[in-house]
């Protein structure tokens, strides 16, 4: 005999299917919800990361700034250094200057005319002085423009002071110093060859008080200004120089 169901089996499946929907709708939520978990833990996990390596580049650009603090404190010690390292070696270079630049006066300035001054700042010079008339003062300045240690000359005032000297006119003259090309041959001969020259003649002109190595010392040193400077007047101040006995009796 046939079994007849008269209970409602389709609301009893709709019910059931809609348990499973939801439990389905349920299940899917908290998959969802875990994986939303998971990825805000992965985020907050590289932030984290992130936020130490931030920290950790800031440490080391903190670390950089005081280094370069350093470096730039070094820097400017390694410029004033440099600098007083020019100086000196610009100090050593023209230290030999002012010896050639007296040397010089000496042999340019004429008989008619006389300085009463002289200032020197770095490459220039001004001169000041007194001469017999014009043509004196025109000629000194051509002397100094022959000068290998003088160079171009400038008249920055000549007048007639109108007095009853012998030298009634003042002048002043602006020079710019140079270097010769080669000075090598005043370097090398100044203490070789006038020591040697004169070698065989110290005993005779050395002061008496003044023996052996001091009085040869002495003499190649008064006798430098001979050899070097043989067709110009000798410098002031060089008494005992052996040039009046070699040169025919030349008067200091």
């Amino acid at each position: 005999m046939a079994h007849v169901n008269l209970l409602p089996w389709r609301a009893e499946r709709r019910k059931q299917r809609e348990r499973e929907f939801y439990m389905q709708l349920v299940a899917a939520f908290v998959v969802a919800l875990g994986v939303l978990l998971l990825w805000i833990f992965w985020m907050d996990q590289r932030i984290d990361n992130q936020n130490e390596r931030n920290a950790y580049l800031q440490t080391e650009i903190k670390q950089l700034d005081v280094r370069i603090a350093k470096i730039k404190d070094l820097e400017k010690v390694r410029e004033h250094l440099l600098a007083r390292k020019q100086i000196i070696e610009q100090l050593q270079a023209d230290r030999s200057q002012m010896v050639h630049l007296f040397d010089e006066l000496v042999k340019t300035i004429p008989s008619s005319a006389r300085l009463s001054g002289l200032k020197q700042s770095g490459q220039s010079m001004s001169l000041d002085g007194v001469a017999q008339s014009n043509a004196s003062v025109a000629e000194y300045m051509r002397n100094v423009e022959s000068s290998p240690w003088m160079g171009h000359t400038d008249l920055r005032k000549t007048e007639n002071t109108h007095d009853a000297t012998r030298m009634p006119y003042s002048f002043g003259l602006d020079v710019t110093l140079s270097r010769p090309k080669t000075d090598e041959a005043e370097a090398g001969k100044v203490p070789v060859q006038p020591a040697e020259a004169s070698s065989s003649a110290t005993p005779a002109a050395t002061a008496p008080a003044i023996a052996g190595t001091a009085a040869k010392a002495m003499t190649a040193a008064q006798a430098k200004p001979v050899d070097a400077t043989t067709t110009a007047p000798v410098a002031p101040g060089a008494k005992p120089v052996t040039a009046p006995a070699a040169t025919g009796g030349t008067k200091p």
